[in-house]
């Protein structure tokens, strides 16, 4: 009996607890719901994003400005399964935005007007110039005086007429001087060829030459002149000529000189001997204010040999001299 009674207030009991313990869980406050997580914080060089599927995901709705892509992988990345279109980089336009207008006759003439070549100033084809290598003053073991060597033409590219003069004085009188009168024609790019005459006015009497030659700029920029002269009597003699100019700097010019004269035969009257007569080497320095202007100072030695040495002793002339020499080289 005792039993039984406890059974009914079991079977009493049992739904009234469970109907209180719903109404505490339904009473009570609603869970919260979670928070949003900030991907743009979020590490995710550490992630293993190969195993993650992104076949569902919606990356046009994410917002890629904000994440760190430092830390991916792209070349692992397999970019050909991914729809570019769909995350709004664009596309290029097909046409520009304001169609390009055709050209026409009015744009053409204005970008290419009529040439009048009437008014067009050419260059002459008639050119000159005139050189004065060597305008000096000197001062050597023997006394002083002064020089000049010059030079000028005036022609075209290939043809030319060239005038070239040379002399020295000393003790107020000149001692020598000539003038020659050539043709000159270009047979190269650097080389000139000549023939014309040749006048000596010192120290004997006047004396006429045929004069033949080659003028030009030999290998390594050497000026050389080589002129051969038939002279009266049937006498020949030649003159050869080198320079070289060295630059210092672009104004400051070092410019070595040697000259050689020779004649075929003795001449005792013109103070000539047969081989070489004469030789002459200097070295000056100009300074060029302007390409036009230099003035220069430097030494020279000259000497005579064989009997052209013998016939100047003779007459009581030195065979040998070193001279101090200043000078101005323009060109016009």
């Amino acid at each position: 009996m005792k039993m039984l009674t406890v059974a009914l207030l079991s079977a009493i009991a049992g739904p009234a607890w469970a109907q209180s313990h719903a109404h505490a869980h339904t009473d009570a406050a609603p869970a919260a719901a979670p928070a949003a997580v900030d991907h743009s914080k979020m590490d995710h060089s550490k992630m293993d994003h190969s195993k993650m599927d992104h076949s569902n995901m919606d990356h046009s709705t994410m917002d890629h400005s904000t994440m760190d892509h430092g830390g991916v992988d792209h070349p692992q990345m397999d970019h050909s399964t991914m729809d570019h279109a769909a995350m709004g980089h664009g596309t290029a336009p097909v046409a520009p935005r304001e169609p390009i207008p055709e050209v026409t006759d009015a744009d053409r003439a204005a970008a290419f007007p009529p040439i009048n070549h009437d008014a067009m100033e050419h260059a002459p084809n008639v050119h000159s110039l005139l050189l004065i290598n060597r305008l000096e003053h000197w001062d050597g073991q023997h006394g002083t005086g002064q020089a000049w060597e010059a030079s000028g033409w005036v022609g075209g590219n290939i043809n030319r007429l060239w005038v070239r003069s040379e002399g020295e004085r000393s003790g107020g009188r000149t001692e020598s001087s000539d003038l020659e009168v050539l043709y000159g024609r270009s047979v190269s790019p650097w080389w000139d060829v000549l023939v014309g005459v040749k006048q000596d006015f010192r120290p004997a009497d006047s004396r006429t030459w045929a004069a033949f030659g080659i003028q030009g700029l030999a290998p390594y920029k050497f000026e050389t002149s080589a002129t051969a002269y038939v002279g009266e009597g049937g006498q020949l003699a030649a003159t050869v000529e080198v320079e070289y100019e060295l630059l210092l700097t672009n104004r400051l010019i070092l410019q070595p000189l040697v000259e050689a004269t020779l004649a075929a035969r003795d001449e005792p009257e013109h103070g000539m001997g047969a081989g070489l007569n004469k030789a002459e080497a200097g070295l000056r320095l100009r300074y060029e204010f302007s390409r036009r202007f230099a003035p220069y100072i430097g030494v020279s030695h000259e000497r005579l040999f064989g009997d052209t040495a013998d016939y100047h002793q003779a007459a009581g002339e030195h065979t040998r001299d070193t001279r101090w020499v200043a000078g101005v080289r323009v060109w016009f």
